[in-house]
């Protein structure tokens, strides 16, 4: 009955008019619903009626059905639709991915030491509001509607488009037909608990699948007179389906819409109902399966949207034709700016007023700015101005100024250890922040570190750190000429270092972080094994100024697969106590560089080298090179080294090469081999000596796991000039 009524429609529309010569033909609009991944069927959807010859007057979507429609909307043709859904990392878009090159070097520290972070507000501890802020998400929408970037009316897109919202404040379903297409887009996609909500204009919006997932009405006042909806929705579970509080989370979300889609689907005139129960809404990696249900299911009615075509002139989506995505930056605008300055912001972006600029370098500045944390939500707009553009940025503070942070670790070096981590934002000024790290464990450490990050502007900042522990060393560093010692390689010693620095830095050619201040260190070195000899080894204060130079673009700190760094330091060590009797003035230089590439799918190469070396008079040997061990952070110039133990090899100047091979067997698993080089002597550089074989050399074999709590490591190493292998474990972040 449906199908003849549809056919008289038609018949009647079609026919000619007696007071003009002209056919009116029907309007079609086409209704997505939302689902998640399971909205990857509409693409499917789209191919078919595209093959059929059928032009689409009006969309109107929901959630998935709105990302995918409003991209519609916006010119794409479903090929291209189909190939941004396999391109795109899913992963990253759950997760809120960060690229690890636009944190700053304080920002990779924080990600990369900490297991757990809790908010703290009036000493009560917090959870985060939702899984991910949606930054990637929309960082994503932005560059694939650039092209439309400047149109504030949806009806004024190639094809008139409208989403669905839920404004969650009132309960309230929110029309989205005005505004920012990528910020439509993003309210309308932002699922409850996953994505934070979104504020636009002045309402607090979550996904529009809460209160209307299918807007067949409103598309029908766009002027419609054929709807073809699409419903990836799904229906009511089972009891034996029912297992998790997820599905039984959905299934009561889901209970209103699922009884209002039964009156949906019989008002609509061409009804597609994918096959995807098997698919869940985080189904992102069936993305390729999900697109051909979707044309499976457009398929098993195709003799009614054939109907709808135009036999005379079969219409044909042509294919979008990307625009450059240069941009001229006119002005910047910084909109609820409180805690922060506009040379801040200015900072991380790395973008001025008047610049021009690549979309991608806007994106880049983006993540720099949501990878300090210091922001709820960061909206942008791009503004027409002349010939170019004004940037505005719409900022939302995050109220939360107090964060508890925890993490665990363990090496072969400092053992077993547990840190708490309190860390407070404008504590005395904008910009600043305060953090401070108590390790507990084998060997109690600390770190505090207080630091104003002006962008552009010169920044400073103070450091104090305690660390110790109690490990056999190479006899080297005691630099003792006495004949208990003669027959002995190493000695037990209790190492104790409290540095104090107060530093400026700025950023260099907008990619190297480059800075000097004073240092302030005490050392205490003690051992047992000297008690009759000489049990106090050094405990002197050690002045000296600093300066170096830093550059990281390593997508992992601990498997990297692309990427290079560098790092340079010169200490001139001015004053001492002189506990030992022998300080004179002198300066440690030092320097390493990487890179790491792919050279298979799943297989990487990471090449390293250091050096370093004393310039001046001999002086006290403490400050010496040292290698050996692996999996802790380098301490003054220890350094690690495979095959051979913790604190082994030491000289006053250095030369280092390492390589490893890295295969990723499975998702965050890897299997690795690495080999290291090395001469480390006396004196080392002051000959042309230098240029020889290595004298030390090393090999280890490895597997590791990235985990939640950091990376968990096993290593096997050997040298061929000892007898002794070593087997080292690591566990966590390190610190």
């Amino acid at each position: 009955m449906k199908k003849f009524a549809l056919f008289v429609f038609l018949f009647f529309i079609f026919q000619p008019s007696f007071a003009q010569d002209t056919i009116r033909k029907p309007k079609i609009g086409l209704v997505l619903s939302g689902g998640g991944a399971k909205g990857f069927a509409h693409v499917g959807v789209l191919k078919v009626l595209e093959a059929a010859g059928i032009k689409i007057d009006y969309i109107g979507g929901t959630s998935m059905g709105a990302v995918i429609g409003g991209l519609y909307a916006s010119g794409y043709n479903a090929t291209q639709i189909d190939s941004i859904v396999r391109v795109t990392n899913f992963d990253n878009l759950l997760i809120d991915y960060i690229p690890r090159s636009s944190k700053s070097f304080y920002e990779k520290r924080n990600d990369e030491l900490y297991a757990l972070i809790l908010p703290f507000d009036n000493f009560k501890i917090g959870a985060p509001q939702s899984l991910s802020k949606g930054m990637f998400n929309y960082n994503l929408f932005n560059e694939l509607t650039l092209h439309v970037r400047h149109v504030r009316d949806f009806n004024q897109l190639p094809t008139p488009f409208l989403c669905m919202a839920t404004d969650i404040e009132f309960g309230q379903q929110v029309i989205l037909n005005k505004g920012i297409l990528a910020q439509a887009l993003f309210a309308s996609s932002a699922l409850p608990s996953v994505f934070s909500p979104v504020i636009l204009d002045g309402k607090f919006l979550i996904d529009g699948g809460v209160t209307n997932n299918y807007p067949i009405d409103e598309v029908r006042k766009l002027g419609a007179d054929i709807i073809i909806g699409v419903d990836v929705q799904n229906g009511l579970r089972d009891r034996e389906q029912l297992k998790d509080a997820t599905k039984i989370l959905f299934q009561i979300t889901n209970l209103q819409m699922i009884d209002k889609m039964k009156w949906n689907a019989a008002n609509t005139d061409i009804y597609i109902k994918p096959d995807i129960k098997e698919y869940g809404v985080v189904s992102f990696e069936k993305a390729k399966e999900i697109v051909l249900r979707g044309e499976e299911a457009a398929f098993s009615v195709y003799e009614k949207i054939d109907q709808l075509a135009d036999k005379s002139k079969a219409y044909y989506k042509p294919k979008l034709k990307m625009e450059s995505d240069s941009l001229n930056i006119v002005n910047i605008v910084c909109n609820n700016l409180k805690n922060y300055s506009k040379s801040y912001i200015e900072g991380k972006l790395k973008v001025k007023s008047g610049a021009k600029i690549r979309y991608k370098d806007l994106e880049t500045g983006i993540n720099n700015i949501d990878a300090t944390h210091n922001f709820g939500a960061v909206t942008y707009s791009l503004e027409p101005n002349g010939n170019g553009d004004n940037l505005i940025l719409n900022f939302t503070e995050n109220p939360i100024k107090t964060y508890l942070k925890f993490g665990l670790h363990y090496d072969g070096l400092y053992k077993s250890a547990v840190l708490a981590n309190i860390t407070n934002k404008k504590t005395l000024f904008k910009n600043d922040i305060a953090s401070f790290d108590l390790i507990i464990g084998d060997n109690v450490r600390y770190n505090l570190d207080y630091y104003v990050d002006n962008g552009y502007n010169l920044s400073y900042g103070f450091k104090s750190q305690l660390n110790q522990f109690n490990k056999n060393v190479t006899n080297e560093i005691t630099n003792l000429s006495v004949v208990p010692l003669a027959n002995v390689n190493s000695i037990n010693v209790d190492f104790l270092d409290v540095t104090n620095q107060l530093y400026f830095q700025s950023i260099f050619a907008q990619k190297f972080l480059v800075g000097l201040g004073l240092e302030y260190k005490y050392v205490t070195i003690e051992s047992e094994t000297l008690a009759a000899i000489k049990p106090v080894l050094d405990k002197s204060n050690y002045s000296s100024v600093f300066a170096y130079m830093k550059y990281d673009s390593f997508d992992n700190q601990y498997f990297p697969t692309k990427g290079w760094c560098f790092s340079s330091d010169l200490h001139n060590y001015l004053f001492s106590s002189n506990y030992t009797g022998k300080f004179n003035p002198f300066s440690i230089a030092k320097a390493d560089a990487g890179f790491a590439l792919k050279i298979l799918k799943k297989a990487t190469l990471k090449v390293q080298a250091e050096a370093g070396f004393s310039i001046g008079e001999e002086s006290v040997p403490f400050f010496n090179f040292v290698l050996g061990g692996y999996g802790f952070i380098p301490l003054n110039n220890f350094k690690p080294f495979y095959g051979y133990d913790f604190l082994s090899l030491a000289g006053n100047s250095f030369l280092k090469t390492s390589a490893t091979i890295d295969f990723e067997i499975f998702k965050k698993n890897h299997l690795n081999f690495s080999a290291n080089y090395a001469n480390i002597e006396t004196d080392y550089f002051k000959s042309l000596d230098w240029i020889s074989l290595p004298k030390y050399s090393g090999y280890a074999i490895g597997y590791g796991l990235e985990s939640i709590i950091g990376p968990l490591e096993v290593k096997y190493s050997w040298s061929p000039e000892t007898a002794k292998g070593y087997t080292w474990f690591s566990i966590g972040f390190w610190f």
